[in-house]
């Protein structure tokens, strides 16, 4: 196709393409000197500050000075604590779809201390809820094979034992916790993420918290910290700044199941009473009236009102010797039994409040039981017996 040019008014010939050679010439032209543009571009860039010659040693290290007091206290801290602290693995049994083989794989991890040089192991319930058996991996990363000693399902506390000898066992000092304060501070240490001995810090944010147990049963008196807490964290211990137990890392408040800034801790004292217990018979002696009592959503059912009804009463129970009514069918009607509306004169509104109301006494406690029989208030002396 021709071409006009509009100065000269005039038509030429189309110049024809470069042909195939020509324009391969061209292309690696270009190329070239694209490269040795960017070589010296890069050599210039390359090239030493004639200021910095001389200067390729390391620089020198500025003095730190001491730690800070507190920095040395966190320190103690955990260098101490740290050796009472075990990792937990729970382990399942798998049969091998070929060989039909039974072995045992991990199933999930958390944390617990040594209690005494015997070898018991504290933890949380839900640690090791499940398992087949159990492993724990001491601060010397030995590993043991662990047995179950005991459980209170109810206050999510366990107790394992392992056979190592006493000289690797470093039991954790124990403190309370009727005396703490909001705003002291606090030291966790545990396996978060499966990741050992990791130490967080922070205060006791809050005191007398409550949340559910496993079985649903309400744990009061909880501590609440902002020390962070994970997954793994779980029955890890709870430190004072002396580096006393004061409780057992349980729970996080958290919709994503990672720390948030809220988590929940059980109280020492409450440890300290169910752990022997648990090492002695393996199961927690709790003091009881020997009654079923309904739930709170039948007792509004049968539109009992405030109070817990009394549904049977055990042959030989304290209940039966104090003389309390369970409700019964008679001439094919329903007779309720009798309300207990209040222990020692606390308030009972609830299943979970008569619960919290006996858990404060021991068995051989003597009780004054307030029940709504007939629609008349009656005091009752109930002396509590060990129920399992």
């Amino acid at each position: 196709m021709a071409s006009y040019d509009p100065y000269r008014g005039r038509e030429y010939p189309a110049r024809p393409a470069p042909s195939g050679p020509v324009w391969l010439l061209l292309v690696l032209v270009l190329a070239v000197e694209v490269f040795l543009g960017g070589l010296l571009i890069w050599n210039y860039w390359k090239q030493p500050d004639p200021a910095s010659i001389g200067s390729y040693e390391p620089r020198a290290i500025t003095p730190r000075g001491d730690l800070a007091a507190d920095e040395k206290a966190t320190i103690e801290i955990y260098e101490q604590a740290s050796k009472s602290v075990v990792f937990i693995t729970r382990l399942a049994l798998r049969r091998d779809m070929w060989s039909l083989n039974i072995y045992e794989v991990p199933e999930g991890t958390g944390s617990g201390f040594v209690w005494d040089k015997a070898g018991h192991i504290v933890t949380n319930y839900h640690v090791i809820e499940g398992a087949n058996s159990a492993e724990v991996t001491l601060a010397d990363h030995s590993s043991w094979k662990a047995r179950l000693v005991g459980a209170y399902p109810d206050k999510d506390l366990a107790v394992l034992r392992i056979n190592a000898p006493p000289a690797r066992l470093f039991p954790i000092p124990v403190g309370t916790s009727q005396d703490l304060r909001v705003g002291q501070k606090v030291f966790a240490i545990g396996n978060p993420f499966g990741l050992d001995q990791t130490l967080t810090t922070g205060v006791i944010s809050a005191l007398n918290r409550e949340i559910r147990s496993v079985t649903g049963r309400p744990i009061k008196g909880m501590i609440q910290t902002d020390a962070a807490i994970n997954p793994g964290n779980s029955g890890g211990p709870l430190l004072d700044s002396a580096g006393r137990l004061i409780g057992v890392n349980t729970a996080i408040s958290a919709p994503h199941g990672s720390w948030t800034g809220i988590g929940f801790a059980i109280p020492v004292d409450e440890v300290n009473r169910v752990a022997p217990q648990l090492i002695a018979h393996g199961r927690v002696t709790r003091p009881g009236l020997g009654i079923q009592v309904a739930s709170d959503q039948q007792g509004q059912r049968l539109r009992v009102g405030e109070g817990v009804l009394i549904i049977s009463v055990l042959p030989d129970s304290p209940a039966a010797k104090a003389g309390l009514r369970p409700t019964q069918i008679e001439d094919g009607r329903l007779r309720l039994g009798d309300v207990i509306t209040a222990i020692d004169g606390q308030p009972i509104r609830s299943v979970n409040d008569l619960f919290a109301a006996l858990e404060k006494h021991k068995v051989g406690d003597t009780v004054t039981v307030t029940i709504l029989r007939d629609n008349e208030a009656i005091d009752v002396p109930v002396t509590l017996e060990a129920i399992s």
